[in-house]
């Protein structure tokens, strides 16, 4: 690998050529009534984002921007705000900046990936490289290999030892204005699963670094407001222990808190943040449906009588926001993700924001230590995908930064709406429903599942699946079926055990729920989802052969007793403590529940399947290995006839190179286009 500094006084790249050109970012015109125009590009949808990340130093003074190039691999830029100078100071030849953050004001630090390949031609960790805003001093700092030593690659690398490839980046602030940053050193067993976790502080322009004494397997570690560690999470036999380091009596750790790792219990909680007063803000149920924000008070070891912040209708999802050494305000999210400020001059500003640009949600960030008028501003709706804005506090002047998708004109893309029915048994199921542009009725859907399951599925905002489909002309169902995350206790509760019977009802329900309603023709419905939307994919069509058309599974699950067991020849990075503690609570347990894995088995049941049906997986996934694919592939064609199958041979779970999107979702539009009809 070899690393180029360049301090150059020019821009990045075509996306990035609008660097502080004044915008008022008013909405494109519609195009004339009676006007026809071919859909979007599949790679207008599907292709790497042109702009993908930027952050303000703590001063606010620099900002640091990663942009990806047509022709070329993406880099790290500083624009210095006060000139509007821009200087590329990291740039790979053979690989493209990952992730970033600023150590201070004049240095900051950096990982390589290679978005040119899928996850089976991976051959390199992500290292570590710090490196001055002006493109001075570099150092690496992390082995990207299994060589412990580097004795070239420019200024300021020499001879010397390297902390190893499975050191990782905290990615919390220190809170003090030095050279250190936080590492996390991932123990690796010899079936690929993390051990414990230890927390290093390393110096960026030594290289030197100091551990801290772990008070058992830890999993993962909380910083105070000050930078110091604080709070570590253990892990033993399925049960999850929170310890704190006691600053009154001479940093002993010292037990908060027991509890089931993957089910919780009425006293759990999830640390979220200190305050600059030292107060502990947790996320917890506290008995209730919702979680809420509360805080924690050590001397008593209990939570605060009434909570923080609380949200109407889901459960707490954000981050707190400090500045002026109190809370300004809650990012939260509810159907979207925005802001409640509680700072006066925040709330203005985010009024001031608001009014210049009345068509998008409008997300500020500010600078750790301001001490300059710039504030980012992080755009979106469900008809624009993400734009990246800087807003002068002086000049009240807003700048454009980057679009991730430019080649996605807004006023074409589909409106989306947050849904609610009713599933049979009286369970009230949250889905996003996407309408084709000018909406319409009777129109042929898709039922596009979300994996996990026990994750929240969408939020309001741009996304590049139910988007294309909907300019393709499908409408877009999108449960949250019973089992996903964010809409209480009971909305998740329901879900354990219920792969291939409730959570499927759910599904169906909401099919149905379409079709009373006007909005799908029922003889014009697909059902499609990866991972355990892939599953859930195959048990709809062999529960509701009648209700769903035609089937893409991608990536998906077609047997629950092969996530436990996996196959002779391939392994799975699923941890063992899920398998042996998760698994069998939320999911079925092999003894207990064998004939119910049995019953709700798609490879089991192959032969059921009668309808057409496109599937597609990566030989180098570990979520999901191939034989899931291809044992069920070669069970499901002995009796239809009406199968495509896909193997994209370097991707894991998902699709991580363009190429291979574009590939895919042109594969999909042409198989709808078959079987139900779009346009």
């Amino acid at each position: 690998m070899r690393f180029h500094q360049l301090c150059v006084r020019a821009t990045l790249t075509a996306a990035a050529a609008a660097f502080i050109v004044q915008a008022h970012a008013t909405d494109a015109a519609a195009p004339a009534a009676g006007s026809t125009r071919a859909p979007p590009p599949i790679a207008a949808f599907f292709d790497n984002p042109q702009f993908s990340g930027a952050l303000f130093s703590p001063s606010g003074k620099y900002l640091a921007v990663r942009v990806a190039g047509k022709e070329s691999r993406d880099r790290l830029g500083v624009i210095t705000l006060s000139d509007s100078s821009v200087k590329v100071v990291g740039a790979f030849s053979d690989a493209d900046i990952g992730s970033f953050q600023w150590v201070n004001d004049e240095r900051l630090v950096f990982t390589a990936t290679d978005r040119s390949v899928g996850q089976g031609d991976v051959r390199y960790a992500p290292g570590l490289f710090a490196i001055n805003r002006d493109g001075g001093k570099l150092m690496q700092l992390v082995s990207r290999s299994g060589k412990p030593f580097v004795s070239s690659g420019g200024t300021g690398v020499r001879s010397r030892e390297l902390l190893p490839w499975n050191t990782y980046l905290l990615g919390q602030k220190t809170g003090q204005d030095t050279d250190d940053i936080y590492v996390t050193y991932r123990a690796i067993t010899k079936r690929g699963q993390v051990d414990y976790v230890d927390l290093q502080r390393l110096n960026t322009t030594t290289g030197r670094y100091t551990s801290f004494e772990r008070p058992g397997n830890s999993m993962s570690w909380l910083l105070d407001n000050n930078g110091e560690p604080r709070l570590t999470r253990t892990v033993e036999g399925g049960v999850s222990t929170l310890h704190y380091r006691d600053p009154a009596n001479n940093q002993q750790w010292r037990k908060l808190i027991s509890f089931d790792t993957y089910t919780g219990g009425k006293d759990a909680f999830s640390p979220l943040a200190f305050g600059p007063d030292g107060t502990l803000y947790v996320v917890s149920h506290a008995g209730q449906d919702k979680s809420a924000v509360y805080t924690f008070d050590f001397a008593t070891n209990k939570l605060s009588d009434q909570p923080v912040v609380r949200l109407a209708d889901y459960d707490f999802n954000g981050t707190l926001l400090f500045g002026k050494g109190k809370l300004l305000g809650v990012r939260r999210l509810t159907d979207a993700r925005d802001t409640t400020w509680l700072d006066n001059d925040m709330k203005a500003m985010q009024a001031k924001v608001d009014h210049m640009l009345p068509n998008t949600v409008n997300l500020l960030s500010v600078p750790t230590r301001p001490e300059s008028p710039w504030v980012m501003v992080t755009a979106y709706s469900d008809m624009f995908p993400s734009r990246t804005m800087l807003y002068n506090s002086e000049t009240k002047k807003l700048s454009m930064l980057g679009n991730s998708h430019p080649l996605i004109e807004p006023e074409r893309m589909a409106q989306q709406t947050l849904v609610r029915y009713k599933a049979r048994d009286g369970l009230e199921i949250p889905a996003w429903l996407t309408l084709p542009k000018g909406g319409g009725k009777n129109l042929p859907m898709v039922v596009l599942v979300h994996g996990g399951p026990y994750v929240r599925g969408g939020s309001w905002g741009w996304t590049a699946n139910s988007q294309f489909l909907a300019s393709r002309g499908y409408a877009v169902l999108e449960p949250e079926f019973r089992g996903s995350t964010g809409f209480g206790t009971k909305h998740f509760r329901a879900g354990w055990k219920q792969w291939g019977l409730k959570m499927q009802d759910d599904i169906a329900d909401g099919t149905r729920w379409a079709i009373a309603q006007g909005t799908a023709d029922p003889k014009r419905i697909c059902i499609a989802g990866a991972s355990y939307g892939g599953y859930a994919t195959l048990m709809g069509l062999i529960n509701d052969p009648d209700l769903y058309k035609c089937g893409v599974n991608w990536v998906g699950v077609t047997d629950i007793n092969l996530l436990y067991d996996g196959h002779w020849n391939f392994s799975s990075d699923m941890p063992d403590g899920w398998k042996q503690y998760g698994m069998p609570e939320l999911i079925g347990d092999q003894v207990k529940d064998a004939e119910q894995l049995k019953a709700t088995s798609p490879l089991q049941q192959a032969s059921r399947i009668k309808q057409p049906l496109l599937l597609a997986y990566g030989g180098a996934d570990r979520r999901v290995p191939l034989p899931h694919g291809t044992k069920f592939y070669q069970a499901v064609k002995e009796t239809n006839p009406n199968v495509e199958w896909i193997e994209y041979e370097e991707e894991g779970h998902g699709w991580a190179l363009p190429k291979n999107r574009i590939d895919f979702w042109g594969r999909v539009e042409k198989f709808l286009d078959k079987n139900i009809g779009g346009q």
